[in-house]
């Protein structure tokens, strides 16, 4: 008997065989990005306030995994619209029925950009009631394999990406369908080191989830962030290790930042869906995590 894979599985066996041993967030084993999550952009009219699709918005865990378990051609439109800012194209999604001012989030990819795992995170927090604009440091690019995401990573430009970071968060203060009554940050792997970047030098900022970024570590440096930091790590990270976030944990404590630290059973990664490293139970109990400080350091009391 004869067994013929679809082209999509050889792909996934293809791109499962070549994990590297790099350094996407800092060093160790590289997760493998599911070719399903690399699609077009979205259409250019399609706007936010446009009926949601019904596999995007305030989804269970199980929901948004299985959104990325779509094929291509069947992976939904997001409900955002792309926008530019300063020569380079962004992802916004709003809340639907909701008006300025809102709290807002400037999203920032993993490693390997902005891709439909992103869009789909930009959504979920949409629907959460954030202006969420998702940015992108690679300049149009979604990697596929390790080795295009880390020649992208390599490729970036920190001192035009922090400018690129810091107009994202101008943006979501003055465009007139945000208002940011206050901002916060969110990335991932890549992403993560940006979000803590952002809280670094942009002190208008009320707050910052990193999800298992490369970290800074002197007390001196820490300082200079004035917005609460939401950390969530997997302690089984080779890239991000335990020791690294024990040492963060320190140096913004002596620094005086007001930080809540997050560890889970996990390998790096362990929140993207369409990643071979993905918990679904760490995935859901800290994306719970994360809503509850969003929803406290940014949306109005109640």
């Amino acid at each position: 008997m004869s067994l013929r894979l679809s082209q999509r599985t050889i792909v996934r066996l293809a791109a499962a065989l070549s994990v590297l041993v790099s350094a996407a967030c800092g060093g160790g084993e590289t997760p493998v990005e599911d070719p399903a999550s690399k699609t077009a952009d979205p259409p250019a009219d399609q706007g936010a306030k446009g009926a949601p699709s019904p596999h995007t918005g305030m989804l269970s865990e199980e929901a948004f995994k299985a959104l990325h378990q779509l094929s291509p051609e069947k992976v939904p439109p997001g409900r955002g619209q792309k926008v530019e800012i300063e020569g380079t194209a962004m992802y916004l999604s709003l809340p639907e029925g909701k008006q300025a001012p809102l709290p807002a989030l400037v999203v920032i990819h993993e490693w390997w950009g902005l891709n439909d795992n992103i869009r789909h995170w930009t959504d979920r927090l949409a629907e959460d009631g954030y202006a969420a604009l998702a940015i992108d440091l690679y300049g149009g690019k979604a990697a596929i394999t390790p080795d295009e995401a880390m020649a992208a990573m390599k490729a970036v430009d920190e001192k035009k990406a922090l400018a690129t970071v810091l107009a994202a968060h101008d943006f979501l203060e003055k465009d007139p369908r945000v208002k940011a009554s206050k901002t916060g940050s969110i990335g991932w792997c890549f992403g993560g080191a940006w979000s803590l970047k952002l809280a670094l030098n942009e002190p208008d900022l009320d707050a910052a989830v990193i999800y298992y970024g490369h970290l800074v570590t002197d007390p001196a440096q820490l300082k200079a962030i004035k917005a609460p930091i939401l950390g969530v790590f997997g302690n089984k990270d080779k890239a991000i290790t335990k020791e690294s976030v024990d040492d963060f944990e320190k140096g913004l404590k002596t620094a005086g930042v007001e930080h809540t630290i997050l560890r889970y059973d996990a390998d790096h990664a362990f929140a993207n869906p369409s990643q071979q490293r993905y918990d679904e139970k760490a995935a859901a109990e800290s994306w719970e995590k994360v809503r509850e400080f969003l929803a406290a350091k940014l949306k109005p009391a109640k």
